[in-house]
């Protein structure tokens, strides 16, 4: 499945989760449990699931993060 396809879509695994952030399944899992990402859990075997919403808000909170620790080393210097 390419990335294309997994983006079209309301909820993603967690493994697709992995494949759009490029990182490993035991970091994608991480993510969930320590509630940095939110996610469902569905189904009988009560797979984890991300709304495309969810993984946008990550993303944000991670660039502000990122923003925020990059103006903090310009003031430093």
């Amino acid at each position: 499945m390419d990335g294309n396809e997994i983006l079209s879509r309301q909820f993603i695994t967690l493994d697709e989760v992995q494949v759009v952030l490029s990182i490993s399944r035991s970091q994608a899992y991480a993510l969930v449990r320590t509630g940095d990402l939110r996610a469902i859990r569905v189904g009988g075997r009560g797979q984890w699931r991300v709304e495309l919403t969810e993984l946008d808000a990550y993303i944000e909170r991670c660039y502000q993060v990122a923003n925020a620790a990059t103006a903090d080393d310009i003031a430093a210097s």
